[in-house]
């Protein structure tokens, strides 16, 4: 090991259209609090967290929509302990109208037990919420690869 022995990620950082919009989105998704925010017209960002630890900074700094075919983020992925919890999100997303990529909670893989839902920002940017276990052990909605990585 060289000298990063404590390496853990740290936040994610996102550009967003519209900073009220994304951080209303992300408040009723994940229960996140604002940690800090700047106002100026043309600084304006937040800083988003639970239990004191920044997780999601947004910065109002873009326009148009997430492309997917361009390099650079994938998707964000936020696991928690249980499927239950998984569904319980899903509720909040389907009132909130966001696109779904996969109907309900899908198993990462072919019969596998972790799985979780695949979604998007009102920007478009592919988010997943996930447990390690719970999903119903079923066939993957993409044969063959992980269902977090084709959507």
């Amino acid at each position: 090991m060289g000298n990063l022995k404590t390496l853990q990620a740290g936040h994610v950082g996102l550009n967003v259209t519209d900073l009220d919009r994304s951080v209303a989105f992300y408040r009723a998704v994940f229960e996140f609090d604002v940690v800090a925010e700047g106002t100026e017209v043309d600084r304006r960002f937040a800083f988003l967290g639970r239990d004191g630890r920044l997780l999601v900074t947004l910065w109002q700094q873009s326009e148009g929509e997430f492309r997917t075919a361009d390099p650079g983020l994938h998707h964000l992925s936020f696991q928690v302990d249980t499927v239950e919890e998984v569904k319980a999100a899903e509720q909040v997303l389907r009132g909130l109208d966001a696109p779904f990529k996969y109907d309900g909670v899908v198993p990462h893989g072919e019969h596998g037990t972790s799985g979780g839902i695949f979604f998007t920002d009102p920007d478009g940017i592919r988010l997943e919420i996930y447990a390690p276990t719970g999903a119903d052990p079923a066939d993957a909605p993409t044969a063959g690869a992980p269902s977090c990585g084709f959507f």
